[in-house]
């Protein structure tokens, strides 16, 4: 306790207001930004494709997903040509 200081007020520690659209059950809506970037794992012979997607919202989290659930849900985020931290890839055959 001895290390404590009274607080000065200061203008420049008040928050913003956060404008978050929150449902009745209290969860948020958050969808995808945009694809980070790809990596295929192998996983007792099988070949599991993953993508990491950046989530919008305050904190910006970004997290590995399956390839194929977020093609189903997302398919706009999968075009014929991809665009990956500004490399170009085309893609060749199956996916």
């Amino acid at each position: 306790m001895s290390q404590l200081r009274k607080y000065i007020p200061n203008p420049t520690h008040v928050l913003e207001e956060d404008k978050a659209q929150v449902r009745e059950d209290l969860a948020l809506d958050v969808g995808p930004v945009r694809v980070l970037d790809f990596k295929v794992k192998k996983l007792q012979g099988k070949n599991i494709r993953t993508t990491k997607v950046l989530w919008d919202g305050g904190m910006q989290a970004a997290n590995w997903e399956l390839k194929e659930h977020m093609k189903k849900l997302y398919p706009y985020m999968f075009p014929g040509k991809y665009n990956f931290l500004g490399r170009k890839f085309f893609w060749l055959g199956r996916m």
